[in-house]
């Protein structure tokens, strides 16, 4: 009898009069799916980024022995203008990320319809106007441009190329699989996740990215969640596998929140990332119009950018490439060991190094160049943060318990939620990145105070502010009966 009834009820609950699968699982075979092409496409692009560094920026720029930052660099002590000029190893510098950048643009010309090379807001484009429909010959050449580009010295990320091979993944896979463009907005969506999740090995910040990235304002596609989520998790594992599981970079010592007393100074880091972020957007945007029209052909155009960038490069290389050093500077700041460089850095030289990356990285992308500006966005922040926090910490009593570390933690994070617009990613993603996860409350703190004072200030001028701004919504928005024919 009791066999019978659990029979009875199974068969009921399959049946959908108690859960229907067809609702609940929706898209989930498609997402892992999704997840797992996305997996093996970022960790074959983790390989191309290394051995992109190491034959252009360190074989034939000499990038680490030139490198303040870099843990072992030879860098001498003799930083005179006479000693630059006479190291001919500088001037590799001063033109590798001019070359780079060229041959990338022309990659993307030759092979690609990109209507720039900026993948994270061709993506957002495409779910809002192109019902997520990204071409699947983005997947080869948006990699190999971007690597071209960054790995040569440009001042860019890689989770543009990520999120745009991500995105194109997923939608292939609609399409494979011939599903409505409602399906193919959703598994794009969850594509751009799984790409973040996997090369940032953070993927719970990569699935929050996917409902959060596509608006300026605090509106979520949360039809992408649940997809994005599973498309995450199953790429973050598959690349995992290849690559381990640790965080991608680490800190010398924990860093915690356990004293009120230092809510202030955090505030007072709020206001502090809110303005840079906008300045960074105000440059780039500004650096970005006036190639635009300025009468030059495209390839001038980007060979002056990456010409620019050199120019920083040559007296300051840290600043050429991804600049993840100088992460791990920030991440280390305040601590006895100063991370092994051959030059420790105060508040002013973090303040500088925030400068230089934010004119380098609006000339290397304004230009045209291929590559992203969510990480660099991640490095100014960090820079920002590690200033206020040593600042802090010179002025305030050492019962406060200022750690500099943990304010360039929390920087990059506001800084995130304020140029980017992500604030729930930017407090995860930074938790992940580190694996320090004793700073939440201030991240919170400090993301929402720089999230609401920049509304409407994006890094992406494909966001719309809202969901009422979005074509994909527009019908959704009218009431029924009207504004029909």
């Amino acid at each position: 009898m009791l066999e019978r009834l659990s029979i009875s009820s199974f068969r009921f609950f399959l049946a959908g009069k108690g859960l229907s699968f067809r609702t609940t699982g929706k898209y989930l075979g498609e997402s892992m799916l999704v997840g797992i092409v996305v997996g093996l496409a970022a960790a074959a692009f983790r390989w191309m980024i290394y051995w992109g560094r190491v034959l252009l920026l360190d074989g034939v720029g000499h990038h680490a022995e030139l490198s303040c930052l870099h843990t072992g660099s030879a860098v001498a002590a003799d930083f005179s203008i006479e000693a630059m000029l006479c190291d001919p190893r500088r001037w590799t510098l001063l033109v590798l990320p001019m070359v780079g950048a060229a041959l990338g643009w022309l990659l993307i010309r030759r092979f690609s319809k990109l209507e720039n090379a900026r993948g994270t807001d061709c993506a957002i484009r495409a779910y809002h106007q192109r019902d997520g429909y990204v071409t699947s010959e983005v997947v080869p050449v948006k990699p190999l441009a971007s690597v071209l580009t960054v790995a040569s010295g440009g001042s860019a990320g890689y989770e543009g190329p990520v999120t745009l091979v991500g995105a194109a993944c997923g939608s292939a896979v609609a399409r494979i699989m011939n599903l409505t463009p409602r399906a193919r907005r959703i598994l794009m969506a969850a594509g751009l996740a799984a790409g973040i999740g996997a090369l940032f090995q953070a993927p719970l910040a990569g699935a929050i990215f996917g409902c959060e990235i596509f608006y300026s304002s605090s509106d979520v596609e949360y039809e992408t969640m649940v997809p994005s989520f599973v498309a995450s998790a199953v790429s973050y594992t598959v690349f995992a596998c290849f690559y381990g599981w640790a965080p991608l970079f680490s800190m010398p010592g924990e860093c915690v929140y356990d004293s009120g007393l230092r809510l202030f100074p955090y505030f007072c880091l709020a206001l502090v990332v809110a303005l840079g972020a906008r300045f960074y957007i105000m440059f780039f945007r500004a650096t970005e119009t006036w190639f635009k029209r300025v009468r030059m052909p495209g390839l001038a155009k980007v060979a002056l950018g990456g010409l620019v960038t050199g120019v920083i490069g040559f007296f300051v290389p840290d600043i050429l490439g991804t600049s993840y050093p100088l992460i791990g500077a920030c991440l280390s700041a305040g601590f006895a060991s100063d991370f092994g460089a051959a030059v420790p850095l105060s508040a002013a030289g973090f303040f500088c190094f925030f400068v230089m990356k934010a004119v380098a990285t609006s000339f290397t992308v304004g230009s045209g160049g291929s590559g992203g500006v969510f990480a660099p966005a991640i490095v100014c922040g960090g820079s920002l943060g590690a200033a206020v926090g040593l600042c802090f910490h010179s002025l305030l009593p050492p019962s406060v318990g200022i750690q500099p570390a943990a304010f360039a933690l929390v920087g990059m994070a506001g800084f995130l939620a304020s140029a980017v617009r992500i604030p729930l990613t930017a407090v995860v993603i930074v938790a992940e990145i580190s694996g320090n996860h004793g700073l939440l409350l201030p991240a919170m703190w400090v993301c929402g105070i720089s999230f609401w004072l920049n509304d409407s200030w994006s890094l992406y001028r494909s966001q719309p502010h809202s969901r009422f701004s979005s074509p994909v919504h527009r019908a959704d928005m009218i009431p029924a009966g009207e504004g029909r024919a």
